[in-house]
């Protein structure tokens, strides 16, 4: 297991670039089933979770290579729809791979996927809204088998709207005879960043950005050049980090388009900062911040992913932020790590939490319990004063390029220890 060493009580300082998008990264490679020919995919993130993403694909048969943050893509030579259980177990994005698979072959295998532990992630989304295309669901305890004779385009309610489960169906409808409605869709960027790379590859997809998308079924699809957006929460970690220790950072290459609530946020809180199209600057500040309440919902509001990030912001702020996170019930549990680094928190119930505030933080051995909270306590760590150890680092590699080494350049005192 992997650590970071971390001098704590420094001030960050310089500029840095956001990395392209993880979660528009995934579901448009898992994409890349449906089109013939060669995609070329450009400003996706080098990370673990794309890494073992490619080696599902080459064990299926696709051809694959990142040259830098440009990913070459044929799937013309796949050859199988059983996922291989070894990389599957390593990355909950697996499941994004049944809709295109179901589409291509008519079947697919799934080992039950993993990823992070961050409370009950049910699935039943993908399951009911698969069987309702036409499919034939066998859902074991630790695998799952899908079978469709023919996808029939439907209309389809989902129960809530899964990011996941909304991206799935849109690939399995795309193969499915006649048209499909897709209602309560999610709106996260990402979903409409799929939705863009496909019209591009020649799919016929309307109400992109609303909760009620219309796909046409049985159109060819192409090979197709395509960038990526930024990474909306590696941004926000740099702004974040910048806030935290008092810092003056320039973020580049970012997109506040998608950021409106969670800079909200920081405005309340009294974060200063600038934006300009593609830049976000955290300005250097002695003014306190303030405690705010933070309600999580889905996007265009204020999304889960981002709250540990403002957890650790709210230990330094004046007052009681109270946070309300209803998404997952194990979302919170970094604020125990932040516990123990000296910080005065409150738990409610598994939803809520109160952070009492200005505390000063002191160095402690964490481990990373998934990526986001390992970012929270990384962050927490560079504000702390004294040595800190994280465990358990390389899973931030999952979600971040080279985290420490961009940290690193920003004037933070930080080493991996393999």
């Amino acid at each position: 297991m992997g650590k970071f060493l971390i001098e704590g009580g420094g001030v960050l300082s310089g500029e840095v670039r956001a990395q392209g998008s993880k979660n528009a990264a995934l579901p448009i490679i898992a994409a890349t089933i449906l089109c013939q020919g060669e995609c070329v995919i450009e400003n996706v993130p080098d990370i673990l979770d794309v890494r073992n993403f490619l080696l599902i694909l080459k064990n299926l048969g696709a051809k694959c290579e990142l040259l830098g943050h440009t990913l070459h893509i044929s799937t013309d030579t796949l050859k199988s729809y059983s996922l291989p259980e070894e990389h599957v177990r390593k990355l909950r994005g697996s499941l994004l791979l049944l809709g295109p698979l179901i589409a291509r072959f008519g079947e697919a295998n799934l080992p039950r996927p993993g990823g992070d532990a961050i409370g009950s992630r049910p699935i039943d989304v993908h399951i009911d809204g698969l069987r309702a295309l036409g499919c034939d669901v066998l859902d074991g305890q630790n695998s799952m088998r899908v079978e469709a004779r023919e996808l029939r385009g439907a209309k389809i309610k989902l129960r809530v709207p899964s990011v996941t489960g909304t991206e799935n169906l849109i690939l399995a409808a795309l193969k499915a005879e006649g048209d499909t409605e897709i209602q309560n869709a999610a709106l996260e960027p990402h979903v409409q960043e799929l939705c863009h790379f496909l019209q591009n590859a020649g799919a016929n997809i309307s109400g992109v950005g609303t909760a009620k998308l219309r796909i046409q079924g049985g159109l060819p699809l192409h090979g197709v050049r395509f960038k990526i957006r930024p990474d909306e929460i590696d941004t926000l970690t740099f702004c974040v980090a910048a806030a935290a220790t008092r810092g003056e950072v320039t973020i580049k290459g970012t997109d506040k388009s998608t950021l409106e609530a969670p800079l909200k946020v920081m405005k309340r809180m009294n974060v200063s900062f600038e934006t300009t199209d593609d830049t976000i600057i955290i300005k250097k500040s002695e003014s306190d911040y303030r405690a705010v309440k933070i309600v999580t919902g889905s996007y265009p509001k204020f999304l889960t992913d981002y709250q540990p990030l403002f957890g650790v912001l709210a230990t330094q702020a004046v007052g009681e932020t109270r946070i309300h996170d209803w998404i997952y019930e194990g979302r919170q549990g970094y604020l125990h790590s932040l516990k123990e680094m000296g910080s005065d928190v409150e738990f409610e119930d598994v939803h809520r939490a109160k952070i009492r505030g200005p505390k000063e933080l002191s160095g402690a051995q964490i481990t990373a319990p998934d990526i986001r909270a390992g970012a929270s306590i990384l962050i927490a760590a560079l504000v702390a004063k004294g040595e800190s150890v994280l465990y358990n680092a390389e899973i931030l590699d999952r979600g971040y390029e080279r985290l420490d080494e961009r940290l690193r350049a920003l004037g933070a005192k930080i080493t991996r220890i393999e």
